[in-house]
């Protein structure tokens, strides 16, 4: 059973924690909140055997195997240097950092503390139904480009409305649509196309100077794809991938549980693959398999494949990010 260290208290850590139990190949030993009364809180909640206060103290004296991630997106790097000086692994929630020279210098620490694994947690990616999509695409004779909508109204978006700032729109907690509900369209694009040419990105900028929404150009050799992403509005509209007379449609590049290949006589044929009703058991099971077999070599070979796949997103949406002349405070670090 692998110890589970947790930064971050809200909602995707209640998610998190309820598909580790789930795979019953992870137990919740030790919680780190800024505040007492939360720590004890959450600990009594998820049955945590220990909590802390001081963040030097959660990575010195905690009992736990890997760190699950999930503070405010500047806070990332900071943390997660923290966990891999005290040899633990690493759990990072999505956008992993702020840029690529974070992303670098943690790359190099890992070479100095060789043992210790840093996975970034993209959930939709290790999803059985994300890889049926994934070999679809592979074999269609030709693929023509794509739009991948996700769109989703954020209930922190009424604070702005009121005059807030809350973390998720806020510059110096890197937030903003490109850097929350944006990763998950990003991320397919990549695994599904490999990384672009060239990209442009098209925000519209909410009274905290964020991205509430925005619309993101990736170009190819051969063709483009767009993405539609935002947390000030909702969509409910389909993502495509066009062939030549055929086309692949996703109800969904990130929260995706239906999937159905229309062929060049327009005949549908849907695709078959297990969906959890939590999204997260399946990047669970393949991270207790890559800590539970840390030297075998198919592990390995997956393990590098997700961190290459994590390194390009992060040049990725940084590339996106400058080309709107979006800058985050940490960009300056």
């Amino acid at each position: 059973m692998l110890k589970l260290g947790i930064i971050g208290t809200n909602w995707i850590t209640d998610q998190f924690i309820e598909a580790a139990n789930v795979t019953k190949r992870w137990q919740l030993t030790t919680v780190f909140s800024r505040t007492t009364q939360r720590a004890q809180e959450y600990s009594s909640k998820f049955h945590a055997q220990e909590f802390f206060t001081d963040i030097n103290e959660f990575f010195s004296n905690g009992v736990f195997d890997a760190v699950y991630i999930a503070s405010p997106n500047s806070l990332h790097y900071q943390y997660a240097r923290q966990a891999i000086e005290n040899d633990k692994h690493v759990i990072v929630e999505k956008p992993a950092f702020t840029n690529p020279d974070e992303f670098s210098q943690i790359e190099a620490l890992l070479q100095a503390h060789p043992k210790v694994r840093l996975v970034e947690a993209a959930r939709h990616v290790h999803t059985p139904l994300f890889a049926q999509v994934k070999q679809q695409v592979n074999d269609m004779d030709q693929v023509q480009g794509a739009t991948l909508t996700y769109m989703k109204y954020s209930s922190r978006y009424d604070q702005v409305l009121a005059g807030k700032t809350p973390n998720v729109f806020s510059l110096e907690f890197a937030g903003g649509a490109l850097q929350d509900l944006g990763v998950y369209p990003v991320y397919s694009a990549v695994a599904l196309f490999g990384e672009p040419n060239s990209v442009v990105y098209f925000p519209t900028l909410i009274a905290t100077k964020a991205d509430g929404k925005g619309v993101a150009i990736l170009r190819y050799d051969d063709f483009e794809v767009t993405l539609n992403f935002g947390k000030t509005s909702n969509s409910h509209l389909v993502s495509e991938i066009y062939g030549l007379k055929d086309t692949l449609v996703m109800d969904n590049p990130a929260d995706l549980t239906d999937a159905v290949y229309y062929d060049a006589d327009q005949q549908a044929h849907k695709l078959s693959a297990p969906v959890e009703a939590n999204d997260m058991v399946p990047e669970l099971r393949d991270f207790a398999a890559l800590l539970e077999q840390p030297n075998d070599k198919e592990q390995l070979k997956k393990y590098q494949e997700w961190f290459d796949l994590s390194r390009q997103v992060n040049s990725l949406l940084d590339t996106l990010r400058q080309s709107a002349g979006i800058e985050f405070p940490s960009d300056n670090r």
